[in-house]
C-alpha cells in the first residue's frame, strides 16, 4: 500500500511548533505507511526538528510565510494571509498531495479556509465538526461541535447521515444508532426545527442513515450512557455540552487529586488505588479523543486541541491517517448522492 501523505500545521497551537513535531514523531514510531508534509516557516520548522530529534526520511517541510494567530478574525485571515500554514495545508490537500491536513490552529480560520480552499461535497450544505465522544458503550461520534450555531432540518439530517457513514467506516460499528439531541425524549419536545429534523428522520430512515437506525431524542445524559453511536445536533448546543464536559472531567480530576492529598492515610489509600484510577484516566482522558474531522469538505481536515500536547496531537493525526485509509469523503459522496436520487424520484411521483 502506498503510504499516505499527511499535513500537519506546525505553526498552529499553543505549543507549536515543538508539540506538532513531538506528536508527528509519536505517531510515525507507530505508523509505518505514513509521509508526514510539515507546514510552516522553513528555518522555525527546522530547527524546532532538530530541538525535538526528529529526523525521519518520511518527513519533508514545505514552507509558508504566514501564521494565523489564534486570536485573529477568520474573515481578515482569510483575506489577508494568502501564505499562512493554514491556506498551504488545504491547498495541499486541494492539489492531492496530502490526504489529509491536520491544524492545532484558530478553528474558525480553519474552517473558513477549509471550506474556500475545499468546497463542501455535493449536496451538504454546511461542513460540520465532529468528534469522538467516551461513552459506557467504548465511544460515540457527535457533531455538530461549534461550526453552525445556527441550524435548520436540512442541516440536521445531513449531519445525521454524515455521522452515520463515520461511525460505520472509522469506528467499526455496523449499525450504528443516531440520536438527534433534545430536552426530552418525547417527539413533541424542543424548538420546531428538532421536531421537523426527528420527523424526517423517522419517515425517511434509509434515505438519511446508510447504515443502522433512528432511535429517536435522546438527553444529554444519553450522550455517555452508551446508548447513541451518532449525536446529532446543531453547532450551538453541541459546542456548549463538549465543553460543559470537559469541565467536569477537570473539575473531577480536581476533587480526586484534593481528596487523595488530604493526608498520609488518603496518600497511602491513593498507593492502593493507583493501578485502577489509571485505568479510570485512560478510557476518560481527553487526550485519546483528541481530533475532530470537519464533515463535508471535498478533502479530509482535522482540528485538533489549541492546547494539545504532543499525546493529544498524535491522536489526531491517527484520526485523520484512519479517515484517509476509510475513504470517509468518498463513502459520504456516494450515500448523499443516493439520498438525492431518492429525494428526486420521490418528488416526481
Amino acid at each position: 500500500m502506498a503510504a499516505v501523505r499527511l499535513a500537519l500545521d506546525a505553526m498552529g497551537g499553543d505549543n507549536a511548533p515543538d508539540s506538532v513535531l513531538l506528536g508527528a514523531k509519536r505517531f510515525l514510531a507507530s505508523i509505518p505507511s505514513a509521509d508526514v508534509i510539515l507546514v510552516g516557516r522553513q528555518d522555525d520548522v527546522a530547527a524546532a526538528m532538530a530541538r525535538v530529534g526528529l529526523d525521519d526520511p518520511r518527513v519533508t517541510i514545505r514552507h509558508a510565510s504566514e501564521v494565523v494567530e489564534m486570536d485573529e478574525k477568520p474573515s481578515v485571515a482569510l483575506r489577508t494571509k494568502k501564505d499562512s500554514s493554514l491556506r498551504v495545508g488545504a491547498n495541499l490537500v486541494k492539489a492531492g498531495e496530502a490526504e489529509a491536513f491536520v491544524s492545532a490552529g484558530n478553528t474558525g480560520a480553519l474552517m473558513a479556509t477549509a471550506k474556500f480552499v475545499l468546497k463542501t461535497l455535493k449536496g451538504i450544505d454546511r461542513p460540520a465538526i465532529a468528534a469522538r465522544m467516551p461513552s459506557k458503550a467504548g465511544q460515540c461520534v457527535m457533531l455538530d461541535l461549534g461550526a453552525n450555531v445556527d441550524c435548520n432540518s436540512d442541516h440536521l439530517c445531513q449531519f445525521a447521515l454524515m455521522g452515520s457513514v463515520y461511525a460505520h467506516s472509522v469506528l467499526g460499528v455496523e449499525a450504528p444508532r443516531v440520536g438527534l439531541l433534545n430536552v426530552g425524549e418525547e417527539e413533541m419536545k424542543g424548538n420546531e426545527v428538532v421536531k421537523v429534523a426527528g420527523e424526517r428522520l423517522r419517515s425517511d430512515t434509509d434515505k438519511w442513515l446508510p447504515y443502522g437506525e433512528y432511535i429517536g431524542n435522546i438527553e444529554g445524559t444519553d450522550i455517555y450512557k452508551g446508548g447513541p453511536d451518532v449525536v446529532v445536533c446543531d453547532g450551538f448546543v453541541g459546542n456548549i455540552s463538549l465543553k460543559s464536559s470537559e469541565g467536569v472531567a477537570q473539575m473531577l480530576t480536581h476533587f480526586l487529586r484534593e481528596a487523595f492529598g488530604h493526608s498520609l492515610l488518603t496518600k497511602l489509600g491513593y498507593l492502593m488505588a493507583r493501578p485502577a484510577l489509571r485505568r479510570f484516566r485512560d478510557r476518560v482522558d481527553p487526550r485519546k479523543y483528541n481530533g475532530a474531522m470537519l464533515l463535508g469538505l471535498n478533502g479530509v481536515v482535522v482540528k485538533s486541541h489549541g492546547s494539545a500536547d504532543e499525546t493529544a496531537f498524535a491522536n489526531a493525526i491517527e484520526v485523520a491517517y484512519h479517515l484517509a485509509v476509510n475513504g470517509v469523503n468518498d463513502e459520504i459522496r456516494s450515500k448523499v448522492a443516493s439520498a438525492q436520487a431518492q429525494q428526486t424520484t420521490e418528488d416526481a411521483s
